[in-house]
């Protein structure tokens, strides 16, 4: 009986051990952009047209989240992603259930600093070893991707705590999951600098967010190729 569970045990600790490594690895980037596409361009769509329960909308980012866990081989960090990722999770829960109290705006802070995190993760993950590759490349592009989601939070919380953000559009926002798809476009015409105008900021933190990230959108590809090129070289 003790040999047959450990016979079992094995492949399971083998195929566990064989996820937990695929996120340190080069080849984690293409997966990841996959999410952060759908998270950012067809999530937006899905939630305008009801077409998806705000339930699995929670569930992308939580992946995402759970993602940066496996990120890093540093015992800091793993007990750092580990608890955000856990207290994210038990937040949400709350939140699903029957319980009478919501803690949505603590959930969004928690979120911000996954996010956060995350990022930086990533950024560590694209400059190791000093190699260039195809999926180095696939890495810059998704921590652009994540500066938007983390601007599209960072709207959401001003939102939380003054009653305003931005403003445009033909609908009032409520500060919820529900306006993800008015945070994210904005974030991004912002980090792009493209400035549509239908949208704006309407007060000084989201005047500053809004600058803060274009600002990021001008500086970040021209320091992130100026330093793949440099690293190419060597």
């Amino acid at each position: 009986m003790t040999d047959h569970i450990q016979s079992t045990r094995r492949p399971i600790k083998r195929y566990f051990r064989h996820f937990t490594d695929y996120w340190l690895t080069d080849a984690s980037f293409s997966i990841l952009l996959l999410v952060l596409l759908f998270t950012v361009f067809v999530l937006p769509i899905l939630i305008e047209y009801g077409h998806i329960d705000m339930l699995y909308v929670n569930l992308v980012f939580l992946f995402l989240f759970f993602t940066g866990i496996w990120s890093s081989k540093r015992k800091v960090f793993i007990f750092l992603t580990t608890g955000l990722f856990f207290t994210q999770l038990g937040l949400r829960l709350l939140r699903f259930s029957d319980f009478p109290v919501e803690f949505y705006l603590l959930e969004r802070i928690v979120g911000i600093l996954n996010m956060i995190i995350f990022i930086l993760l990533n950024i560590s993950l694209l400059f190791r070893d000093r190699e260039v590759n195809l999926y180095r490349v696939i890495g810059a592009i998704n921590v652009y991707l994540s500066v938007a989601i983390l601007g599209a939070f960072v709207f959401e919380i001003i939102h939380l705590t003054t009653g305003s953000s931005i403003a445009g559009g033909d609908r009032a926002l409520l500060g919820l999951d529900d306006d993800f798809a008015e945070y994210i476009y904005f974030s991004m015409v912002s980090l792009t600098t493209v400035g549509f105008g239908d949208l704006y900021p309407i007060n000084v933190m989201s005047k500053m967010l809004s600058v803060f990230l274009s600002t990021v959108g001008i500086l970040y590809p021209a320091v992130v190729i100026a330093k793949l090129v440099g690293e190419s070289r060597r």
